[in-house]
């Protein structure tokens, strides 16, 4: 069973930039794909980014793209995910979680918060 803890949310200001990080144990993560989602407050859950760990092919989703970079270090078994020109709007719990190669997301972390202010 594979586990995932993120961490590097904090409080920021608008314009400013965050890199957040997802450590993975307990598994191989060779067939996997990685992914990162967000909910905000009264929200559904959004897909962000995905990356295969494989490959490298990289997935962004449309609310924050262009302002983001999803990376893996198959060394560390760590993803990250640099998202910059931060919004208000961008304010929500990011999670990292884990998808077999059918894109099935089977593991999930405990979340990190974001939060940008105006």
């Amino acid at each position: 069973q594979v586990q995932l803890v993120e961490s590097g949310g904090g409080l920021v200001q608008a314009g400013d930039s965050l890199r957040l990080s997802c450590a993975a144990s307990g598994g191989t993560l060779g067939s996997y794909i990685m992914g990162w989602f967000r909910q905000a407050p009264g929200k559904e859950r959004e897909f962000v980014a995905q990356i295969t760990w494989s490959t490298g092919r990289q997935v962004y989703g449309d609310s924050m793209k262009g302002r983001l970079t999803i990376s893996r270090d198959t060394a560390k078994d760590t993803v990250w995910l640099q998202m910059n020109s931060l919004k208000p709007e961008d304010t929500a719990i990011y999670y990292c979680a884990a998808a077999r190669l059918n894109g099935q997301y089977v593991y999930w972390g405990q979340g990190t918060q974001v939060t940008v202010s105006s």
